[in-house]
């Protein structure tokens, strides 16, 4: 079968690889879409970063580059493995791309998603979603019962910010700042607004991605070019700042501005990956008692997140911007969500295209 496989910084290949086998307690998955993520055009760039390095196997799967990537993808159950129960062939479903240990504190405590040994599905094995199947264990295969599986392929992106949004603490009617109106930042704005928030506000500077705020759910976006914007939010706010804010870019300057924004007492939650070591005032949080608490990925997360979907409480289908076969994910999928990022939020690849 064809599938995408990450070599080395900027050698992104379409291999023809073996086809995968179904263990026991496993199911295969024909593949109809996987997004493009923010974190693969990272490895992309800038990469190897969660793929293990060249001699560096993965501790779970034994894996180095080559890898096949891909991590927010669903489609058909094709197979089941022995003592499979709970889902069957022709079963809808997303997946939820993970490996773990199992055994260590965090997974044992029910924090899987902080595994000491945490790999991805699409990042540090030879099973993703760019290809045409995939075998998971069934633990990770999620129905989607009658939702489409191009809105399936978001159900990863949104859980991110379901994840998010429940370790804020935010109560219904409770005020929100976003800050970032990326990919990340316009499904926490969505994620936000499901969940009841009274008031979201998302800070944005690009002119295309704060008309996506807006549709995303945003009650005000604010430009921060010229603006001094934990001000306006106070301004905004009746003088308190948010409950809550999400930093969803990864820049010292927004944390701070993040930090600043919220309540005494409020919360921020990181939800960006860093590609350096943030500067952070120390002095901002020990004066207004601000918790800064960090956020990664889900866990158990998937089944809730379909729910909003299903029930129609999350637009997802505004956030598809692009449609292509696994042959273009270079040329009209990276590059083009590197070189037109603000025109752009999810682009889906069909590796089936290529069947």
């Amino acid at each position: 079968m064809k599938a995408a496989r990450f070599h080395g910084r900027g050698d992104i290949r379409i291999d023809d690889v073996p086809d995968p086998q179904v263990g026991p307690g496993q199911v295969e998955v024909s593949v109809d879409w996987c997004g493009i993520c923010g974190t693969d055009l990272h490895e992309f760039l800038e990469g190897p970063i969660f793929i293990p390095a060249e001699g560096s196997p993965h501790p779970l799967t034994g894996s180095e580059p080559p890898v096949v990537m891909g991590h927010e993808f669903a489609g058909v159950v094709s197979r089941v493995g022995s003592g499979v129960t709970g889902v069957r062939e022709g079963d809808r479903v997303a997946v939820e791309p993970y490996y773990v240990c199992g055994e260590c504190v965090a997974c044992t405590s029910g924090r899987y998603n902080v595994c000491r040994k945490l790999g991805f599905v699409g990042l540090a094995g030879q099973q993703g979603g760019f290809a045409e199947r995939c075998v998971v264990d069934a633990r990770w295969v999620h129905p989607l019962g009658d939702l489409p599986t191009d809105i399936g392929a978001l159900v990863e992106p949104l859980a991110v910010a379901y994840h998010a949004v429940r370790l804020s603490g935010l109560q219904p009617g409770g005020t929100a700042a976003v800050f970032g109106a990326g990919p990340i930042g316009l499904v926490t704005t969505a994620a936000l607004k499901a969940a009841g928030a009274g008031r979201v506000i998302v800070v944005e500077p690009a002119a295309a991605r704060k008309a996506k705020a807006a549709g995303a759910g945003a009650d005000e976006v604010l430009d921060p070019a010229g603006t001094d914007v934990p001000e306006a939010i106070r301004d905004l706010t009746a003088g308190a700042g948010t409950d809550v804010a999400f930093e969803c870019a990864g820049v010292d300057a927004v944390l701070a501005a993040a930090i600043g924004s919220v309540r005494p007492g409020g919360t921020v939650v990181n939800v960006a990956i860093w590609g350096h070591v943030p500067k952070v005032a120390m002095n901002d949080l020990v004066l207004s008692e601000v918790t800064v608490i960090g956020s990664l990925a889900y866990c158990g997360d998937h089944a809730d997140t379909i729910a909003l979907l299903r029930d129609g409480k999350v637009d997802a289908q505004q956030f598809i911007t692009g449609r292509i076969g696994l042959a273009d994910l270079v040329d009209r999928g990276f590059r083009e969500l590197i070189d037109n990022k603000e025109e752009n939020v999810k682009i889906l690849v069909s590796p089936k295209e290529l069947s």
